[in-house]
Order: structure tokens, then sequence, then C-alpha cells
């Protein structure tokens, strides 16, 4: 059929993928969205138009075939389209479901231009849900040693994606994790009813039967430093994310009851908080919870307080909500399950009760002004606005920066003013030899799928090196 044929076809009707009500999901946490039937999965894939100069590849950090993969759901050949998928990605179950599909191959779908972009993160997850389910995981084999040993610091996106490159180009890859359990950011940041722990165990155990060794509970720079573990390995990549919080430095922030979203998160996913008491974490009960930010973390963070049995939790945002940085999908859930958006405020002070506990908030009213260096409508406050609402708790959701350890320990290893490690934005070569970088130790906080690019180019480049 040609293109011309196929485009008086069109099926502008993408398909929605089914969800927990918003009554019941708000009082659990398990997962929201329930993934597509073989059914819809083959039906959305037969909306693709296969291009012959397929747009959406271009969009995919980490190079994926996805007419290829998607072409195969269409023939009902599940087995084909998760092996063709893997041959780039080996977390295709986090990637279907934490990926901002919308901002980068969706965004390069030829049907974006009638608003009916095929869903390929969804089919994407169909398959990568389908393989485990029918136990049919296939491990590919290892080519022939090369001999050369390869440090990874960190098991988060980018950690894992260099890793899994690696082994398959006949490397010995050992990740060191600071942490009990790996995942990095997939394990202690991300909340259990968007990205169930039980899955990113499961992408990390495919890596590990490639062959890739995960030693947990090893501080680079405290257990070992990077010179002592460089004299045992050949290369190593650091992958150490963004795991500093930031703060307003505003008057209240060490009262009782100010949490970082990192602290608070990291109790409620690794330390599984939200099994409390079943679980060993003690977590207090909050009656109103205001979260600060406006980007996925802050969604995740407010979205968690209301599953702890918040009766009220408000985002506090100092532009509009056409500013959100959010995904529009985490925006649509959160508004959904009743969280309550306070735009066009800041946070002025937090005041304590004389027991140290917060007890309120004094805001000022924020009004839009002329676009700024990001390109939307920068903040302005508007005089004598300010108000006091009573709330108990409060998560601060501004951003992160890298841990400052690894640096601080390396020397010759040059830092950014805002702490990220200097590296070669294409091949990840960092200012020290035998050294590569990547994911939010780089950039700063963004994306799982940006992270994994990271680890993509950084592959490549140190293959070329230990070759």
């Amino acid at each position: 059929m040609s293109t011309e044929e196929r485009s008086k076809k069109l099926d502008l009707n993408r398909n929605d993928m089914p969800r927990q009500s918003p009554e019941i999901r708000r009082h659990n946490f398990n997962e929201v969205a329930l993934g597509y039937t073989q059914d819809l999965a083959m039906t959305e894939a037969k909306r693709c138009m296969q291009c012959k100069k397929p747009r959406c590849v271009s969009g995919c950090p980490v190079e994926i075939d996805i007419p290829g993969f998607i072409s195969f759901v269409t023939q009902g050949d599940f087995a084909s389209g998760i092996k063709r998928l893997k041959e780039k990605n080996c977390l295709p179950a986090v990637c279907g479901r934490v990926c901002p599909q919308e901002s980068q191959c969706e965004s390069q779908c030829i049907l974006r231009n009638k608003g009916a972009e095929v869903a390929i993160g969804r089919i994407e997850r169909f398959l990568a849900d389908w393989e485990a389910s029918a136990g049919a995981v296939e491990i590919p084999a290892r080519p022939k040693s090369t001999g050369k040993k390869v440090a990874v610091v960190g098991s988060g996106p980018a950690g894992v994606t260099v890793a899994g490159d690696l082994i398959m180009l006949g490397h010995e890859v050992t990740i060191f994790e600071a942490l009990h359990k790996a995942g990095g950011v997939l394990t202690y940041g991300i909340p259990e009813f968007r990205l169930p722990k039980r899955i990113v165990a499961r992408e990390v155990d495919y890596v590990r039967k490639l062959g890739v060794n995960v030693v947990t509970d090893f501080v680079v720079g405290k257990t070992r430093t990077v010179d002592e573990l460089l004299e045992e390995y050949d290369a190593m990549f650091i992958a150490t994310g963004a795991g500093l919080p930031w703060f307003m430095n505003i008057p209240g922030e060490s009262l009782n009851g100010v949490y970082s979203a990192n602290e608070y998160l990291t109790r409620m996913n690794l330390m599984q908080g939200y099994k409390f008491p079943g679980s060993s974490t003690p977590v207090k009960k909050h009656a109103r919870v205001a979260v600060v930010g406006g980007g996925n973390v802050a969604m995740d963070s407010a979205r968690t307080a209301l599953r702890m049995g918040a009766k009220e939790v408000h985002i506090i945002y100092r532009r509009s909500m056409d500013e959100l940085p959010a995904r529009h999908e985490e925006v649509e859930n959160a508004e959904e399950e009743g969280v309550i958006f306070s735009v066009l405020t800041l946070p002025l002070q937090y005041i304590g009760d004389e027991n140290g506990w917060l007890k309120e908030i004094e805001c000022l009213k924020m009004e839009l002004g002329e676009p700024d260096a990001s390109g939307r409508r920068r903040p302005v406050e508007i005089k004598d606005s300010n108000f006091r609402t009573e709330f108990d708790a409060l998560v601060c959701a501004i951003g992160n920066s890298p841990n400052p350890l690894i640096p601080a320990t390396t020397a010759g290893l040059e830092v950014t003013r805002h702490g990220t490690i200097v590296a070669d934005p294409e091949t990840g070569k960092t200012t020290r030899d035998r050294i590569w970088a990547g994911g939010d130790i780089v950039t700063g906080a963004a994306t799982v799928i940006l992270a994994m690019g990271a680890g993509r180019k950084a592959a490549r480049a140190m293959h070329e090196f230990l070759s």
C-alpha cells in the first residue's frame, strides 16, 4: 500500500490505556495505569504509518527501531517485538511507564499534526509486560571476553544502560551502588503507583543475567575512592545522579514537618514507608500537606501524601498552570485524585508552633510578566498580597544537584559551578583519563531516557577506547 493510500485510511482514534478510577486509586499504592490488553496493543500498533523515514526514531535518545517493534505487534508476534525493542533498550518496562514520550518519540510522529500520535510508550510497556507474564525472557549469548574490566558507579538508568551495552561488547562490568537496592532514582524516587519496584528489580535482574556484577552498599568516595578502583579497572563510568536536594533558604526550613522531596520519597519508596506500620520505617501522618514545586517530583510527592491519608494536599507553584514543567499526564492524574493547585503563589516563610512543628506557611501572590531565559513567563510579586495558610507538613520539590562526594575525592575531575561533572556531550569523556560520566551527574536533574541516551553514547566511546 502506498503512503497516499495509507493516508486515506488514517486511524485518528488513539487508544486510551485502562486506569484505576481516581476515587479508588487515591487510597492505594497500586499502579494507576493498568496497561494495554493484547487486543488494545495490536489495535494501537495498526495505527502506525510505517513511514519510510520514521521521524519517531530520531526523537528517541536510545535510537530504538520503533516502526520495527510496532510492526511485530501488529502481527501478534510479541516475542519478535520485544527482541527488537531490547536490541536498544534494556529497560523497556521502565521507559514505557515514566519516559516523556509526548516530548520525544511521539512528538515526531507524523500523526501528531492531527493530534493523534501513535501511543509508542504504551506499546513498549505492553511488550515488556507481556514478556514477563509469558516467562519468555530471552538472554542473548555474550560475545568472547575482551579481558577488559569496567567499573560503573551508580545503578540508575545511565549506569544500567552503559553496563548492559558494555557487557554485550565483551567487557567485564561491575556496578557499584551506594544504597542497599539497585535502581537509583527508579527505586528511591518514583512512587510505587507510578513505577512498581518489582518492575525495577526485574529490569535490573535482566542486566545481572547478561553477566553484569552488581555490588550494593558500596559508597565510592568512602568505601573506596575512584583512584583506588582505577587500579583494578581499565575504565570507569560515573552515573551517581543528582541526589542533593535544593531548598529555598527561607525562614523555618529546619522545622519538624518540613521535608525535602528526596527524603520524603526515599522514606516512602526505598524504605517502604508507605506500608507503615507493616514496614519498619516510621511515618508521621499529616492532615494538611503543601508541596512546593511544579515538576514530576512535586506531583509524585503530592499524590503520595494523599495516599498516606492527608485530608488536603496543595501544590504551591509560583507560575500558572500553563507553565507547569510536569508531564500533562501526571498533572491530570493529580487533579483527578484531588490535589489542589495553588498557583501564582510564592512561599515566604514557614511558621512553627511551640514544639517546633510546622503550623503555617506565609505566602505571597504572584502575577506573570515577560518571558525569562526558560521561555516561560517570569513570575512577579504582587505587593502587599501576603497571606497565611495552615499546614502541618511541607515537601520542598524545587530541584536537586549532584552529591559532591566523588568530585571532592577525585583530583583532576572538573566540575561546573553547579556541581555537575564536565563531560563531552557526545562521548561522556571527562577531564580525567579513563573516566566517563553521564546522566544527571552531568546534566543536572533530567529524564530517565536522556540519562539512558548518555549511557549509550558513553558505552560506544568507552568501547572504542578499550579496543
